[in-house]
């Protein structure tokens, strides 16, 4: 199955960082699956998926993020809020639960994924807890990427939120000491027509600027 490059030229360039929300306006419950979806077939290293995704449907909860986001309303006005959670650090039973994961699935026996586990293990001990943490939220970039792109093939807009305070999204969430911490945050839903940035350029470096064939 496959899209062409100008279905997808053209979703890429329908997509802008939305600063306006039309709030009367909802994604309708069998394309907001499909994008849910679309997270858990992220790609990750290692396949570890070091994360979690948080649906905020709680308004009031949504509130109070908004005040912890420098009052940007897409926070409230979008159809859906997305935070997106980095593991707090890389264990060995976040290892071996991928590991058990992926024998069940592939059906394939723990003895034969010995050898992926030790290479993921040597990894993970090389690192600090600060700098596993940083490397999970290198990997959560990778679903958000993946969350806009697959909005905006479906025709939704979505805006990524990182003027928040990290902690205070933590607090109201509850995270502290749950082994996942806010690394950012995706508002998606449908812009309001009072959005100017919606019929703005779209201003990018020329393809030559950036592209380089070596």
């Amino acid at each position: 199955m496959s899209i062409s490059p100008s279905e997808l030229l053209s979703a890429l360039n329908f997509r802008y960082a939305t600063k306006v929300f039309d709030s009367s306006q909802k994604i309708l419950p069998e394309v907001w699956s499909a994008i849910e979806t679309s997270l858990t077939l992220t790609p990750s290293s290692f396949g570890l998926q070091p994360w979690k995704f948080l649906v905020i449907d709680s308004p009031d909860i949504r509130e109070k993020l908004k005040a912890e986001s420098w009052g940007q309303s897409q926070v409230t006005d979008a159809s859906h809020l997305v935070v997106l959670t980095a593991r707090t650090d890389l264990s060995r039973q976040d290892i071996d639960s991928w590991i058990a994961r992926l024998s069940e699935v592939q059906g394939t026996p723990l003895d034969a994924l010995a050898g992926l586990s030790g290479v993921i293990s040597s990894f993970s001990s090389g690192k600090t807890p600060a700098e596993q943490q940083a490397w999970n939220a290198r990997q959560v970039y990778i679903a958000l990427g993946q969350l806009m792109s697959s909005a905006a093939l479906m025709g939704i807009d979505s805006c990524p939120l990182e003027g928040i305070s990290a902690d205070g999204y933590d607090e109201v969430l509850g995270l502290k000491d749950s082994g996942y911490a806010t690394a950012v945050a995706c508002a998606l839903g449908y812009r309001s027509a009072d959005d100017k940035y919606a019929v703005a350029p779209k201003a990018r470096y020329p393809h030559e600027r950036v592209i380089v064939h070596i």
